[in-house]
């Protein structure tokens, strides 16, 4: 071997010995940003009160009674408004945090709210193009406010419930939690014309939906998201 050649290799190694190095710092630096995420994700977490579960935390502790106000309907779903706030009125009092009353004067706090949207769009089809799966989206704005000094103390925007609706017999899934609640059967559904299919999963999935949107909305209100 040349005196040449060994120079070579020794540059060669010297080089070999600063990219490993250089890789070994990338690796560090690596290792110290992936922690550093991790704990500004966990800090972040803890900052916004999320909760597992709606405890209420985030609702005044001294809030005791609440009123709903009627929710006023921005669709073109009559009634659907009157229908939802039946929803929301059941969800506050199973959660049992706050008592519902039936005038604002005797309320800590007071619910005020729009159904802002409420549509149904295709989203499966047959050989002949025809819809067989629809989705059911039904979106609100919400506000809570203090009843004694009027200040908004929490507030959200498109918080929205979406739910799949099935309208032929061959679409339903009837092994699914979401059939099972129905006072339907498999057999049922085989024995029915789709056009009945259509109208009963129609029905259950808003209401579904509206029941969904509910505890989203209260999850949001009590936890001050």
């Amino acid at each position: 071997m040349t005196e040449q050649t060994q120079l070579k290799l020794t540059r060669l190694d010297r080089i070999g010995v600063r990219i490993s190095a250089k890789l070994q710092t990338l690796e560090a630096v690596f290792v110290s940003f992936s922690y550093l995420t991790l704990a500004a994700i966990a800090l972040g977490a803890s900052g916004c009160g999320y909760h597992f579960a709606a405890s209420g935390s985030g609702l005044p502790a001294q809030a005791k009674t609440i009123y709903v106000q009627k929710f006023g309907n921005k669709t073109r779903q009559t009634g659907i408004n009157d229908e939802f706030m039946r929803f929301v009125e059941d969800e506050i009092a199973n959660r049992k945090r706050l008592a519902l009353v039936d005038n604002p004067s005797q309320a800590d706090l007071i619910l005020t709210g729009d159904i802002i949207y409420d549509d149904s769009v295709p989203i499966a089809f047959n050989a002949a193009s025809e819809p067989t799966i629809y989705t059911q989206t039904i979106s609100a704005n919400a506000s809570l406010t203090d009843a004694h000094d009027h200040k908004v103390i929490w507030a959200t925007r498109g918080v929205s419930s979406t739910q799949q609706t099935p309208v032929v017999g061959q679409s339903v899934i009837t092994t699914s939690p979401y059939f099972v609640q129905q006072n339907l059967r498999s057999r049922d559904i085989a024995s029915m014309q789709d056009i009945q299919v259509a109208a009963t999963q129609e029905a259950s999935s808003k209401q579904q939906a509206m029941q969904t949107l509910a505890q989203n909305l209260y999850s949001s209100m009590s936890e001050g998201f």
